[in-house]
């Protein structure tokens, strides 16, 4: 008999929760005992019902998920996350190991592999789904996320809320941080980066697979 996991989930779609809920429930020995839409509840919905697997999605409204997951290790240096993200850039995933993520699989994946990553990640193993396997391998050979590498997960956060067209004011609204602290996180960003404006910012994330040239038009106008 398999071990019973307790499990919650994190995405800003109820539609989404729904069905992730309906595929993983069909496994009687896995339950969905919470759910959250952004970033503050799933840390109020952790500390409540202190799950056994966080299946947590990146993009969500405010803060995202890389920051949530960061926040929740905060308190619970134990807590076993399995990202579940549309992403399939290395840049996100090694970001969210360096958060501390158990597990990463991308909404493409087959629906068992996700069962599977939930099993693993329960059970205190790294999982990775075959696409972000190889997306990282492809990066560690041609070097191309050494520089969002510098970045650290808050860093990484902010970069994406400067992509997502947020102001200074915006940002640190979201982040509960001072707006000449977001400006410097801004200016270290960059920094790193080896750019001198937000338009070579956005430029250099597209040509690194960071954004899309159709993501990049809808931040930029």
């Amino acid at each position: 008999m398999k071990q019973s996991i307790r499990v919650m989930l994190v995405d800003d779609h109820a539609v989404v929760r729904k069905g992730y809920r309906t595929l993983i429930e069909e496994h009687g020995h896995i339950q969905v005992v919470c759910e959250a839409a952004d970033a503050e509840s799933a840390y109020r919905q952790y500390k409540a019902a202190n799950p056994d697997v966080v299946i947590m999605d990146i993009t969500m409204p405010g803060r995202g998920g890389i920051d949530a997951l960061r926040q929740i290790r905060q308190w619970d240096s134990s807590a076993r996350v399995l990202i579940f993200s549309m992403h399939a850039n290395a840049a996100y995933a090694l970001q969210a190991f360096r958060a501390g993520a158990k597990g990463y699989v991308t909404k493409s994946s087959d629906p068992e592999l996700l069962v599977a990553a939930i099993e693993s990640v329960a059970n205190n193993k790294t999982a990775l789904c075959p696409e972000i396997s190889d997306a990282l391998a492809t990066s560690r050979l041609q070097g191309d996320t050494d520089a969002f590498g510098q970045l650290s997960p808050r860093e990484f956060e902010i970069l994406r809320l400067i992509l997502d067209a947020k102001s200074t004011e915006e940002i640190a609204q979201t982040l509960h941080l001072a707006p000449k602290t977001v400006g410097n996180y801004h200016y270290a960003i960059r920094s790193k980066l080896g750019v001198s404006s937000d338009i070579d910012l956005v430029y250099f994330c597209m040509r690194n697979g960071l954004v899309t040239p159709l993501d990049t038009q809808s931040s930029l106008f």
